[in-house]
């Protein structure tokens, strides 16, 4: 990286040497930008607490993958690839950037290591660098000024929209590169050494040739100068909008959840028997937030893919998780300025930054957060909302009544403790159900959950489960009586304490059967039990015995009635997306003899629609222009399916109804997992014959 024959810290600017200003220019710049970091600080320092050093070689493993690989950037391909180049070009350039800072004030300046081969390499590497970011730079401009995709879309009510700010941004990029590439351009063209044609300094040394040395070094002098200031300014711009992301995203992945399913405790450092101690439940105020839900709202980079993917927005209700963050960032830059004294409050957000029904209408499906690339959290950020509002008594109408009942008999639906079971009277000859309220015993627990075991359709879902786990020799027991909702959804709708008692009544009544496993066909069920409850045995889903029982040849299956009927299979969220369960439901789908399954191009897997959420969300009543669940159903239209196979009663319930809204009824139909496999499951005698 040599740089004869001339050098900005050798040059004279009106008579005074040019390094004096080149001095200046990273001082005032480094020191305007401490100021600007120092600033934005106080709110992450005045938040709540929120423990992330936990397991850093996993931390460090999820940089290295989600930040520095980019690995979710190429799910929007043409985005993701540019970004791409973007980042990794940045990047290559950083050291250069450094560079050509010192190179002002020390003549001749070389970064350890950069001599020789190796500088001469990374010289040829980072022009080709700077002309793939600026190509990159140009596309990326077109596309926002003149195709903009529309998940870039503002709704005037929700903000402003960002695309001057990204493109003033993309035009001081696209200055840095040329600003670079000239400076470069106008050594090479003083020195008889060739370029690559392919690069911009190439461009440039080529456009300058037969130049004179006094010009040339005046071209170099300058382009050194545009860099730099624009270097520095570009430096302090970043904290001040949406390209904070640029700073804080690295910190932000390294602090990312480790775990999907889970739900922050209502206050880190304060275990579940000292709740009753705290004054005030959730977040209330700004700085009720952790600070890792403020680093968050810095590191939103408006790219609109967590609100694309998003069932609420989809549909139209008052929920946008992008907003969830800008509007957070806009907060903490507006209370907390720059210049002057804090003027953060003690205003409640709900009803000033956050309405109601914006709050209450996302179903916690995740996912938002496995769409976006720099590790943003929403669902504890809105759970912690809620608990806020139902501390205030802002519960909606038509959830009050449902978690009245919850608290008094167990279930949402108020029906008593004693007819939990009842379910059982329907299993057919020769099935029987063991009972632990009846003193028996087994090594798996049953867990039927309230829809399963009070919904007269949802109760066939029991049935079949029990079913399938006698025909797989799995000596099983229920609770029923003892058995209460499991609280998934009361929790994730922020009645803390309710669900505390819902567990601690469910976790004696297990623990008293002394079952070493439990299973479950309901993946709420199974995501509560797994996650927010602690000191149980194992937790399966019905779908991994059932597959394990095909495995082993425990199981078997006849052909299918009509082949000519095709299948999809609709992962719920909570067995997909939290649980990462995927492989096991389809496993045992195709393991039935002659069944066609198509998959929903786009909407399956980690990127399956939501049905429109179970639990409580069933009693909700949410402002919106088109059921989710009617949505779900004309993916797998399109797919061509005609029988949507699914593993929940939630998304069974919602499903259903949606065939009915939409006028579907004899064209299309769902079926639960279990009752699939039931149907096609051989009898004992069956198996022996074959």
């Amino acid at each position: 990286m040599a740089l004869e024959p001339f050098s900005p810290a050798t040059a004279t600017l009106a008579g005074m040497p040019a390094r004096l200003l080149f001095l200046l220019i990273p001082l005032v710049g480094l020191g305007c930008f401490a100021w600007i970091m120092a600033r934005r600080m106080i709110p992450l320092l005045r938040a709540a607490p929120d423990p992330r050093l936990q397991r850093v070689p996993v931390r460090i493993y999820l940089v290295l993958k989600i930040w520095l690989a980019q690995w979710r950037h190429p799910r929007y391909l043409l985005a993701g690839v540019l970004h791409i180049v973007l980042f990794l070009g940045f990047l290559l350039l950083a050291a250069r950037s450094t560079q050509l800072v010192v190179l002002g004030f020390v003549d001749g300046f070389t970064l350890p290591g950069f001599g020789g081969s190796f500088g001469t390499v990374y010289n040829l590497l980072k022009d080709f660098a700077a002309t793939a970011v600026f190509v990159a730079v140009v596309i990326l401009a077109v596309r926002r000024a003149a195709f903009k995709p529309a998940r870039y879309e503002v709704p005037k009510h929700l903000g402003k929209d960002h695309t001057p700010e990204a493109l003033f941004v993309l035009a001081l990029i696209a200055i840095l590169l040329i600003s670079e590439s000239l400076f470069e351009g106008s050594l090479l063209a003083a020195k008889p050494e060739a370029a690559s044609l392919l690069t911009l300094a190439g461009g440039f040394q080529r456009m300058l040739a037969g130049t004179s040395v006094p010009t040339l070094a005046a071209i170099n002098l300058v382009a050194y100068a545009i860099h730099d200031l624009t270097f520095f300014f570009f430096l302090c711009f970043l904290p001040l909008g949406k390209h904070f992301h640029v700073l804080t995203s690295l910190f932000n992945v390294f602090c990312m959840r480790l775990e999907a399913g889970n739900i922050k405790p209502v206050r880190h450092g304060v275990a579940e028997g000292q709740l009753d101690a705290l004054k005030s439940f959730g977040v209330k105020k700004f700085e009720d937030f952790t600070w890792k839900h403020i680093l968050d709202f810095y590191s939103c980079a408006d790219c609109g893919r967590c609100s694309d993917r998003c069932p609420a927005q989809a549909v139209k209700r008052p929920l946008s998780p992008r907003f969830i963050s800008i509007k957070g960032r806009d907060y903490a830059f507006q209370h907390y300025p720059l210049l002057g004294k804090t003027n953060a409050g003690p205003e409640a957000l709900i009803g000033g930054l956050y309405s109601e029904d914006e709050i209450w209408s996302c179903t916690t499906c995740g996912a938002c957060e496995e769409e976006c690339p720099i590790g943003i959290e929403y669902i504890d950020k809105i759970v912690d909302l809620r608990r806020g509002m139902v501390d205030e008594g802002l519960v909606p109408k038509s959830l009050q009544k449902p978690l009245s009942a919850l608290e008094k008999r167990g279930n949402p639906w108020g029906k008593l403790e004693k007819k939990r079971a009842d379910w059982a009277a329907g299993l057919g000859e020769g099935f029987r159900v063991k009972l632990a309220d009846q003193g028996e015993s087994a090594e798996y627990l049953y867990f039927v959950d309230s829809i399963s075991s009070y919904d007269d359709r949802m109760q066939k879902i029991a049935q079949a489960t029990a079913r399938i786990l006698t025909r797989a020799e799995v000596d099983f027991v229920i609770l029923g009586k003892d058995e209460k909702d499991c609280g998934h959804e009361v929790r994730r709708f922020g009645e803390e304490m309710l669900f505390q008692s819902l567990k601690e009544q469910n976790t004696e009544a297990i623990r008293a059967t002394q079952a070493r496993h439990i299973v479950t066909s309901d993946p709420h069920a199974y995501n509560a039990l797994k996650h927010d409850y602690a000191n149980l045995p194992p937790v399966t889903h019905v779908s991994e015995v059932i597959a394990a029982g095909l495995a082993s040849g425990q199981l078997l299956f006849k052909p299918v009635g009509d082949p000519s009927r095709t299948y999809t299979y609709h992962d719920p969220c909570y067995l997909g997306r939290h649980n990462g369960l995927y492989e096991a439901p389809r496993r045992v789908i195709d393991g039935i003899p002659g069944l066609q399954r198509v998959e929903m191009p786009g909407n399956c897997r980690d990127r399956s629609f939501c049905c429109g959420g179970g639990g409580l969300m069933l009693f909700y009543e949410p402002e919106e222009e088109q059921r989710m669940s009617v949505v779900r159903v004309e993916m797998a239209r399109q797919a061509g399916a005609e029988v949507i196979v699914t593993a929940c009663p939630y998304c069974l319930t919602n499903l259903e109804d949606a065939i009915k809204v939409a006028g579907m009824e004899g064209k299309m139909e769902v079926i639960d997992l279990c009752e699939l496999v039931d149907e096609h499951l051989l009898a004992a005698d069956e198996r022996e014959n074959r």
